[in-house]
């Protein structure tokens, strides 16, 4: 069941003060011993956009949160986008300067952060001092989540207490003057290839792609869905928070993942929705402990992000979801682009990332930028209500991902005759053996598909007859036995020579980002063995 249609309401003050009028005694956020309606999550949230009114932040300012997923997290966001504000999420995993400098890009005049998460002194980081923050003039004040009250920074408490002063008509004002194009939140990209460029998206694109990515999934008013993807990325903050108040969802909120705590939430507090990257399914799935929990409420999971082989797929719906779906997207695009159906074959759902959203085309193009025949490898090319705004003060970079309205991915893959969207690499990850042209993703499905190995993956390294050969980083499955030999014997069966990797190491775990993505290039600078 659909809450509202995208022609009612398009901003998201209206969004949750829709959900808070028609389903005012539905659970909303779950978060530890915290449990809010939704009616109490948006008195909760009209506080808090008092609070903003009180410290003089005008329709347009930026508001950083650099803190894990919590119903303060969640408060923030939408009081901020209730008081006509922009939100900035940062990357929990930042060091002081990384955030200085997104703090800088884009200019935000409040920060919220948790000091300490996961033994991070972000406020020490940040220099923060009673006189400000130096080198970030804009920034005018700090608040803390914490109880206690920090050097240089405002309680959570304060915040809201300073806020009581500010007529409550005065905050409904400022919410219902929100309109659907404003701008309502900028996600930098994961500068992984970079520096950081910060995408702009308004609440018209970000409504609209989470009712078309909630009909496609299968996101229904009801479920309980466990927010464990970090809420600074799209994959938390918007295919989680956005969705489920579009849906009326209850939101339970872990701030990170651990095999043992996800499970023992799923079986206390009924969990239906699970989304995540692969990682987080291969983890539950070879759990020591997992018969130990009652898992029977599992409902949906979706997934992306990196190759889902179909033995992955077959024995999730197997032994945990009964619906399993994939999706595709970028920041660029509001986080969504494609996604599979619940109807889906476990190969459709496997190897492709399903069809394009309602009200968004895809194209896949070639080297003169013509659209090639389907089945054929290309760039991929978006173009609809997801694609953003465009990058924060940077034109030219603008100009050079927007051409002629389509969004260049910079990604690479192939549609199907049906439609469907298989991604074959990013374009940065591709490299070139003897002169042919290698796509790690295809050779990290075909290792993905071998029953002793619980992940791979492939990346390109210097050769001084070849140019380049692939390295292959493969997780063993607990207990297989898997050697460089046996791994390398298995894909001169299935690949052409070239493809073959001519390295394999054998590793414990992966190097991952924060949002779940396995950073390639942590990869690239480790020794071979």
């Amino acid at each position: 069941m659909t809450v509202m249609t995208e022609n009612e309401v398009l901003t998201i003050p209206g969004v949750l003060e829709q959900a808070a009028r028609e389903f005012p005694g539905t659970e909303a956020v779950v978060d530890g011993a915290s449990r809010l309606t939704y009616a109490e999550l948006y008195a909760r949230v009209r506080e808090a956009a008092r609070g903003f009114l009180a410290l003089g932040v005008e329709p347009g300012e930026r508001v950083a949160i650099w803190a894990p997923n919590s119903t303060r997290w969640i408060v923030t966001a939408l009081g901020a986008l209730c008081a006509g504000a922009v939100v900035v999420p940062i990357n929990t995993r930042y060091k002081g300067e990384e955030a200085r400098w997104l703090l800088a890009r884009s200019r935000a005049r409040v920060l919220f952060t948790e000091d300490g998460f996961l033994g991070n002194g972000y406020l020490a980081m940040l220099g923060v001092a009673a006189s400000g923050v130096e080198g970030l003039p804009a920034l005018t004040t700090v608040v803390t989540y914490d109880e206690d009250p920090r050097p240089g920074a405002t309680t959570w408490a304060d915040f809201l207490a300073a806020g009581a002063a500010a007529p409550d008509e005065a905050a409904r004002e400022r919410a219902a003057a929100v309109r659907p194009d404003d701008v309502a939140d900028i996600l930098f990209t994961s500068g992984t290839t970079g520096r950081s460029k910060g995408a702009m998206c308004t609440h018209r694109q970000n409504v609209r792609t989470y009712l078309a990515w909630s009909a496609r999934t299968g996101l229904r008013r009801g479920d309980r869905y466990l927010i464990v993807n970090p809420m600074f990325h799209t994959f938390g903050y918007k295919a989680g928070v956005f969705a489920c108040l579009l849906r009326a969802a209850t939101m339970v909120l872990q701030p990170v993942f651990e095999p043992d705590e996800t499970m023992r939430l799923i079986e206390t507090e009924k969990i239906t929705v699970l989304p995540g990257p692969p990682t987080v399914y291969v983890s539950m799935l070879d759990a020591p402990g997992r018969s130990r929990y009652d898992l029977s409420s599992l409902r949906l999971a979706v997934t992306g992000a990196s190759v889902v082989p179909v033995a992955l797929v077959r024995r999730l719906r197997a032994e945990l979801f009964p619906q399993v779906v994939t999706a595709y997207g970028l920041t660029e695009s509001c986080g969504t682009v494609t996604a599979c159906s619940l109807e889906d074959d476990d190969v459709t759902v496997a190897t492709t990332s399903g069809r394009p959203i309602e009200g968004v085309e895809v194209k896949v193009t070639g080297p003169d930028g013509a659209p090639v025949p389907a089945g054929q490898d290309g760039e991929i090319l978006v173009r609809g209500h997801n694609v953003m705004v465009g990058y924060l003060d940077d034109d030219a970079a603008t100009a050079a991902a927007i051409v002629d309205g389509w969004l260049v991915t910079g990604d690479r893959g192939r549609l199907d005759e049906r439609g469907y969207l298989a991604i074959t690499g990013r374009s940065k990850d591709m490299f070139v053996v003897g002169g042919f042209n290698v796509y790690p993703a295809e050779i990290e499905q075909v290792l993905a598909a071998h029953e002793g190995v619980a992940e791979a993956v492939v990346i390109g390294v210097p050769d001084a007859r070849m140019g380049e050969v692939g390295r292959a980083y493969v997780v063993p499955r607990p207990g297989a036995a898997v050697t460089p030999e046996v791994v390398t014997a298995y894909c001169r069966e299935r690949l052409a020579n070239f493809k073959v990797p001519r390295e394999v190491v054998l590793v414990d775990g992966l190097p991952r980002n924060a949002t779940g993505k396995i950073d390639k290039a942590a990869l690239a600078v480790r020794p071979p063995a």
